[in-house]
């Protein structure tokens, strides 16, 4: 079962709440351009998160490049996708794609919903604890700051797990029916 989303990343930095001594106001420098990336997310119940950038605005072409990268990650059983109606989702290639590959079987969620989306939380998260007050000075640092953080991310499946559980849509196993022998990726690993 995987969580799919996807959202947009800049050069303009998410501000975050922070601290600073009396009469002090922090300032946050930043380029004040706008170029931009493009992500693309899914989250499993099992704190596993796949993620894919790309330079452009997500269409069907990227949609579909996701869609092989969890071909290629989660092996040997059908992929349960759940995603929103957007138009890229349901453009020609994507619905070819998914005809040739039996093992993708995709779900929509209902329209204006975001909060039944675990992967909502993933960018969330990610754009207001691991990238807040984050101010890159080019793309290319913009996309290793992306990276840094996904990758921290993906070392806590505990968190990934409570995104989902935030939902209310999935009742899976508890931490503690888990245990450490349980299977399930602990610290980043299976």
């Amino acid at each position: 079962m995987v969580f799919i989303d996807e959202s947009g990343f800049s050069l303009i930095p998410y501000t975050a709440k922070t601290w600073a001594p009396v009469g002090k106001t922090p300032v946050l420098v930043h380029q004040g351009r706008w170029p931009k990336f493009s992500a693309i997310s899914g989250v499993t119940p099992a704190g596993r998160l796949y993620f894919r950038v790309h330079e452009d605005s997500i269409r069907g072409p990227q949609v579909v490049a996701f869609l092989r990268h969890l071909l290629r990650h989660v092996r040997r059983r059908p992929i349960l996708a759940f995603w929103d109606s957007g138009p890229h989702h349901r453009s020609k290639v994507v619905r070819a794609f998914l005809e040739d590959h039996p093992r993708l079987e995709v779900h929509r969620f209902p329209g204006y919903s975001p909060e039944l989306n675990p992967d909502e939380w993933v960018w969330s998260h990610l754009k207001n604890h691991e990238l807040a007050s984050y101010a890159p000075h080019d793309v290319k640092e913009l996309r290793r700051g992306i990276r840094l953080g996904v990758m921290r991310m993906r070392d806590r499946p505990c968190l990934i797990r409570s995104f989902v559980r935030a939902v209310h849509l999935y009742e899976g196993p508890t931490e503690r029916e888990l245990g450490p022998n349980s299977g399930h990726i602990v610290g980043g690993r299976r």
